[in-house]
């Protein structure tokens, strides 16, 4: 499907890639990788056809579609949510307009003869495009619009929204080789965890960049590392890879080392003898030896350690931070009533649960970044609380350059030692004297987090703080964290770092909390989760329920009236049956979409195609609320 033979790229002396090579096929599922600056994204742009090598060719099959999803925002114009994610050809949304003006009673005076009337509707059969519509949709609500998003036009969203509609239309349209460069920065954990799913099941090749470790290893097959200027495949995930790439650098090492001996032997030989005329020809031939020896490059040194300590904030009290009786709402949203929790020194706790359940409310809660409607929030002997969302923005000095920004701080840390940090989060060279104001959403981000590294606070609360971050930057993340002596409260989708750095884990769900005194495999097994990252929006807690008092064990409420079992068994195998019917039916309307004979037959594919949407949103309720009768049916 895709070859890549002898490729060099080159800008001024920097040499990105020497002699490369490639070979992806269909069915494929591999993940590139690579420090920051390896060429990851230049590899795109020279598969693509953006740039040209400076040498060597990239084939790609004939008639293989390619769809690509950028880093950053792509263009948007006057379409709508929808039309984003089916202009799947250039001649699609037009139709799809043309039809939704007639059905809407607005025709377009040009288009209403009624020969014109059904060469579109032939046309727009032709392109399969009711199942096109229906299948749009689904993609769309699995990536987290709403049904009343589809006919918004795209520019009234954020680009991250824009992303997403982007990321619709190239799963709608279903490319031969799929590429994407960092997919999951613009998804929320819900929206990612189905996207995950969705490609386990694609039908083409996928290339993907991504720091996300959890994503690669559920996902790919094989890695290809940009590495010595080559592309070095791995057989496996992202963790096999480690392990993999780990045994061939000390292959290397060891094979470097004895060339390096080798090297120095021949060389005395030839600066002892050559001078020497009853031995200048031997000395000739080691010289000769040494010259066309193919010489190892010497072993990469770990990029992922950050040569610095981080400073330590004052020791505080035992008892850091504690909710008293708190109620909060938004508005006729109950989020928390009557809730106690409390944070002791030295915990580092991730915030666990499903979108909306409260995890980001308990965050501001504890930040004082929202006040309770009843209740108290209180801060012990001598904390001092840092919430890293705050930081994004208003840490920073717009006319400061990146290095005086870092360097505005109380620590004592000198301006090298600042300049290593900064280089770890992808500040490095000419880059350090950009100024704040022209830095992008993630460059603020990530210069946030060094002031906030470089003089923390001995609390620290933190919404997703490896959002933007690649994993290099991440594992510098991991490294000052792991050093911080302070109390740490955080929410994160990332499942390394929470393993890394979580002793304790709270679930939020209902309203009710749910302590597990323990890291996150703890969690994990205490809840038999069925993955990693399906455990982080798990809709209800198993173990040392609640209703208030997180910070210590408890039972549910003896008065709370339990469940009639049977009753609830009933409730669910009528829900699964309802939901088994709905899912034959589909597969049944989409083997009829897909018959020539529908095609030609506008009414019934129409009428197809409507059915096909109502029993998708149906399906789409059902589902959530079996998962909430089932969850009801597991702790009664």
């Amino acid at each position: 499907m895709l070859t890549l033979s002898g490729i060099t790229k080159s800008y001024g002396e920097r040499t990105l890639f020497a002699a490369a090579a490639l070979q992806l096929n269909r069915g494929d599922r591999i993940g590139l990788v690579g420090p920051n600056g390896a060429g990851k994204t230049t590899l795109f742009s020279l598969i693509l056809g953006g740039e040209p090598a400076d040498e060597g060719r990239v084939t790609i099959e004939r008639d293989t579609a390619v769809g690509y999803l950028p880093q950053e925002s792509a263009p948007v114009g006057e379409e709508t949510v929808l039309e984003i994610a089916l202009a799947i050809t250039d001649d699609f949304v037009r139709l799809y307009r043309i039809i939704k003006a007639w059905e809407q009673g607005h025709p377009d005076e040009s288009q209403q003869p009624e020969d014109v009337h059904d060469d579109v509707h032939d046309r727009y059969n032709e392109l399969n495009g009711y199942f096109v519509e229906a299948k749009a949709k689904q993609i769309l609500a699995g990536l987290g619009f709403r049904d009343s998003d589809f006919d918004r036009p795209a520019r009234e969203l954020s680009g991250g929204w824009v992303m997403r509609a982007h990321l619709a239309r190239l799963l709608t349209q279903e490319p031969d080789l799929l590429m994407l460069d960092e997919p999951t920065n613009h998804l929320d954990l819900e929206s990612l965890i189905w996207f995950q799913g969705y490609l386990k099941g694609y039908p083409g090749a996928i290339l993907v960049i991504s720091h996300d470790r959890e994503f690669l290893d559920a996902l790919v097959t094989a890695i290809v590392e940009i590495r010595h200027k080559k592309l070095v495949r791995y057989t496996g995930n992202f963790t096999k890879f480690l392990k993999q790439r780990e045994a061939a650098d000390a292959q290397h090492l060891a094979a470097y080392k004895t060339q390096v001996k080798e090297i120095a032997h021949l060389q005395a030989f030839v600066d002892r003898f050559k001078a020497k005329a009853s031995k200048a020809t031997q000395a000739q031939s080691k010289l000769r030896q040494i010259e066309r020896m193919d010489k190892l490059e010497a072993p990469e040194s770990d990029d992922k350690k950050v040569g610095f300590r981080f400073p330590q904030p004052p020791r505080s009290g035992q008892k850091v931070v504690w909710l008293d009786q708190v109620h909060f709402a938004f508005g006729e949203n109950r989020i928390y009533r009557g809730v106690d929790f409390e944070v002791q020194r030295g915990e580092r706790i991730v915030l666990v649960g499903p979108n909306g359940a409260g995890k980001s409310t308990l965050l501001k809660l504890l930040a004082d970044k929202l006040t309770p409607d009843q209740g108290e929030r209180g801060l012990g002997h001598n904390v001092s609380a840092g919430y890293y969302s705050q930081y994004r923005i208003e840490m920073l000095e717009p006319g400061r350059t990146v290095l005086e920004e870092a360097l505005a701080t109380e620590a004592r840390v000198s301006e090298q030692a600042v300049r290593n940090l900064l280089g770890s989060f992808l500040f490095s060279g000419d880059s350090v004297h950009k100024r704040v104001e022209v830095l992008s959403g993630g460059e603020k981000s990530r210069l946030a987090l060094v002031k906030l590294l470089l003089d923390p606070p001995n609390l620290l609360l933190m919404d997703e703080p490896t959002t933007h971050l690649d994993m290099s930057s991440i594992d510098a993340l991991v490294t000052a964290m792991t050093q911080f002596e302070g109390t740490l409260v955080f929410i994160s989708h990332d499942v390394h770092f929470i393993k890394t750095l979580a002793n304790k884990v709270i679930h939020t769900a209902g309203g009710q909390l749910t302590s597990y005194f323990g890291d996150y495999e703890f969690y994990l097994h205490k809840t038999k989760a069925v993955s990693a990252r399906a455990a982080l929006t798990a809709g209800s807690g198993a173990a040392t329920k609640t209703q208030g008092k997180a910070g210590q064990p408890g039972l549910r409420k003896a008065n709370k009236p339990r469940l009639n079992l049977q009753k609830q068994k009933k409730i669910v195998k009528t829900l699964e049956k309802e939901i088994e019917a709905l899912e034959s039916r589909k597969v049944a309307i989409t083997a009829e979409l897909e018959l020539p004979e529908t095609w030609s037959n506008g009414p019934r594919s129409r009428e197809l195609g409507r059915e096909l949407e109502t029993h998708s949103k149906r399906l789409a309720e059902l589902s959530s609320k079996w998962e909430t009768e089932a969850g009801r049916l597991e702790l009664s």
